[in-house]
């Protein structure tokens, strides 16, 4: 867990280029002193954030965790609590070695978390510093429609170093997101995006007390093998299937103690849904973004779509020790930089092909002919900051995952409160599927008239030892 937030003042005394507001209703004197714009480039997942000595900070709440990302800190002025976002490009660690150039918010894509309570009146400075204008929008909230961010029907765009400011009331609690509604397909395709969460003011009845609290937004790039920008203009292409702009390994895990309640906040702002899908556990589907969903409306699942511009908050207990995978179930969403025109090679017989053909092109390598396990642990040359098509692995050899892919990871002794990595989970005896011996019995034959199936070719073949690879 990364938990130093890098400080930065980025503007000094009163209105430094605050030339237009979102909504006229903000007063002069509001305006006296932006609040500081806290900077954070770490690609760990940071602690959850709580407020520690602030006057009127409001009611006492469960954070949230960010997978992979960070809360915005706050400050109170006269009762409002006010946040300073800054629009910028960045520069997103995707994996290990695997830097991507992104548009964002306060030096990360996604941008950090927002955290309020139902009822808190908030103050959300904007300052642009992209090269072109922007807005945000407040995805799934209540407020006054001046204050929605659609540029040019709710307001101006933001200009290039300029500054607004959005206030409203957070009307009602639940998960949401922001992102621009100016030039929407350039700026959210280059990962301009960020999550909210309003916890609600008292006990509600359709909103259960939780041990552990994640968040995470999906997202999707197009980025070339050796380049470091996304391809703006993909629709449906994308090779870079992430978590909060993570790819896996680089995802971290979701820990949680045995039998603790966990709830899981999973938006999409991809091109295309997801269905999200947890081993070890049923869940349920307790919120979307138009709030919680009352108890006599949900059903235990194991997967849950998440279409475009959706929220899904699942709810489970963790009562099943293990690592447990949690993915998309789209396979290619779970797989790296993937060429699409890569034919299947399944079954070709290579045979006084590969020499040939690597004295050639001495880089060629033969790839597919008994499906793209091999993959895993190829170590074949890449492009200089490409992400590998799969990665990752484990305690019993490579994972053969990439992208949306992490594991929930459940322990007895894991301490309350306590998100960090516990390592690998070691399996009781007794408890893993194990090779079987086999006696020696090799062959193949028609089976007898009178076995069912007899009367369509249908062929019995008995159990043998592996005979490895060779072509007979």
């Amino acid at each position: 867990m990364n938990t130093p937030i890098n400080r930065r003042q980025l503007f000094a005394g009163a209105g430094v280029g605050l030339t237009a507001l979102a909504s006229a209703s903000v007063s002069r004197v509001a305006l006296a002193g932006l609040p500081e714009a806290v900077q954070h480039t770490s690609a760990d997942t940071s602690a959850p954030w709580l407020p520690s000595g602030v006057t009127g900070a409001g009611r006492p709440y469960q954070p949230v965790v960010t997978l992979n990302g960070w809360t915005l800190p706050w400050r109170m002025n006269n009762g409002v609590k006010e946040f300073h976002l800054v629009a910028e490009p960045v520069v997103r660690e995707v994996a290990p070695g695997f830097l991507v150039n992104m548009w964002g918010y306060n030096g990360q894509s996604p941008g950090p978390t927002i955290e309020v309570v139902e009822g808190d009146r908030v103050r959300l400075y904007v300052t642009n510093r992209l090269p072109e204008h922007t807005t945000i929008h407040w995805h799934g909230q209540r407020l006054p429609n001046g204050m929605d961010g659609v540029g040019g029907l709710n307001q101006p765009q933001i200009p290039v170093g300029k500054t607004f400011v959005y206030e409203f009331v957070a009307r009602r609690p639940g998960t949401f997101m922001y992102h621009p509604h100016a030039d929407e397909m350039t700026q959210m395709a280059m990962g301009m995006m960020g999550m909210w969460v309003t916890h609600p003011k008292g006990r509600h009845p359709h909103i259960a007390e939780v041990q552990r609290d994640y968040c995470f937004l999906l997202s999707a790039y197009d980025v070339e093998p050796g380049s470091m920008t996304p391809q703006v203009n993909t629709m449906l292409d994308h090779n870079i299937w992430t978590f909060n702009s993570r790819v896996f390994p680089g995802i971290s895990p979701l820990v949680a103690r045995l039998g603790d309640r966990v709830r899981v906040r999973v938006g999409n702002l991809t091109m295309t849904n997801h269905p999200i899908h947890i081993h070890g556990i049923e869940f349920e589907v307790t919120g979307t973004d138009g709030g919680p969903v009352p108890p006599s409306a949900r059903w235990p699942e194991v997967t849950t779509d998440v279409a475009v511009g959706q929220m899904r908050q699942i709810e489970f207990l963790a009562d099943e020790p293990g690592d447990w995978a949690l993915h998309c179930h789209k396979s290619h969403h779970t797989m790296g930089a993937m060429g699409h025109g890569v034919p299947t090679m399944i079954g070709v017989d290579h045979r006084g092909l590969l020499n040939k053909l690597q004295r050639a092109s001495p880089e060629y390598m033969l790839m597919g002919e008994r499906g793209m396990a091999d993959m895993g642990e190829m170590h074949m040359e890449l492009p200089p900051n490409t992400a590998p098509m799969m990665t990752g692995t484990g305690p019993y050899g490579p994972i053969e995952m990439g992208g949306m892919f992490t594991t929930l990871k459940v322990r007895a002794d894991q301490k309350p409160g306590d998100h960090r990595d516990p390592g690998w989970y070691t399996l009781p005896e007794g408890t893993q599927a194990r090779e079987v011996a086999l006696p020696a019995q090799p062959g193949t034959h028609r089976a007898a008239p009178a076995q069912p199936g007899a009367a369509h070719g249908a062929q019995v073949r008995k159990p043998q030892p592996a005979q490895g690879h060779a072509h007979h």
